[in-house]
């Protein structure tokens, strides 16, 4: 009764909520498994073991699955990367600098995170539509166009997360280097960046993962090109329809589409820990 007091209950929690956490994903891995494709027949885990739904997701020609993953891959690695380097060149400015308008600048960027990102999305798709007309590669059914619109909406919070970050950064280190000789550019990226590099991980993930679950704006913004979707939008059409709801080949996407991200996870851990504390105590 006196472990349990201490620490017991400790292991009893850790295991209520590992079981909590584990439960959908042996869910979805019984879905993927079950020939049925119906959700009512995976109650029973792992009943019904086959991998017809991952044979049906590579061989149906109406639904290019690796189409969808690719642009998918490519959407969110090239966002990602291209977020973190214009995130953090803000950041480095606002961080580093005193310049007309910095306090504004600072203060409009928050604001504009104030509001809910459903309210843009009818001028964005009336922006696109006008961009097109003029530079049909930016415009409505572009991928490129997507992905634009992806980096306008994560450079506010971006910005502001990694600006904290650089804040903790010495300022003796920049004088120094620059006494020695050295560039604004040097010091940026061989300085600064280096020490910095916990919360560039976190930024980039966070941006990965949020290219890959969106939804919305890639149907809008994407259209009805089949080859062109995303793979959370290309998913979704299996159980979109009133009469053809396929759960079973859904969850064998779903599967395979989760794969880069554990393994992303699984890699950038020791990253991912070290930015979150070191942003929650001194951002």
């Amino acid at each position: 009764m006196r472990w349990f007091k201490a620490t017991g209950w400790r292991h009893l929690y850790g295991i209520a909520l590992l079981a909590v956490a584990i439960f959908p994903i042996l869910f979805i891995l019984s879905a993927s498994l079950n020939p049925t494709g119906t959700v009512s027949d995976t109650n029973s885990l792992f009943s019904n073991i086959s991998l017809n739904n991952y044979r049906d997701l590579f061989n149906d020609p109406q639904n290019p699955f690796l189409d969808w993953f690719i642009n998918t891959q490519v959407l969110a690695v090239c966002t990602a990367v291209i977020t973190v380097f214009l995130g953090a060149m803000a950041a480095y400015a606002f961080s580093r600098y005193r310049f007309r308008g910095r306090d504004a600048g600072l203060t409009g960027l928050l604001l504009v995170q104030m509001f809910p990102q459903l309210l843009a999305y009818i001028a964005l798709f009336l922006l696109l539509s006008a961009i097109g007309q003029v530079f049909p590669a930016l415009g409505l059914g572009s991928r490129l166009g997507l992905m634009l619109v992806y980096l306008g909406g994560a450079l506010g919070v971006n910005t502001w997360l990694l600006k904290g970050f650089f804040d903790t950064v010495p300022r003796d280190l920049d004088e120094s280097a620059y006494i020695d000789g050295a560039s604004h550019a040097q010091i940026f990226f061989r300085i600064m960046l280096p020490l910095v590099t916990p919360i560039l991980v976190v930024v980039g993930l966070l941006s990965y993962v949020f290219t890959i679950g969106e939804l919305v704006l890639a149907r809008v913004l994407l259209g009805d090109d089949v080859e062109k979707q995303t793979l959370a939008v290309g998913l979704f059409g299996f159980i979109s329809e009133q009469f053809s709801q396929n759960w079973g080949v859904f969850a064998a996407g779903a599967i395979l589409g989760a794969l880069p991200l554990v393994i992303l996870f699984q890699f950038l851990q020791r990253y991912i820990v070290g930015g979150l504390l070191a942003g929650s105590v001194k951002g």
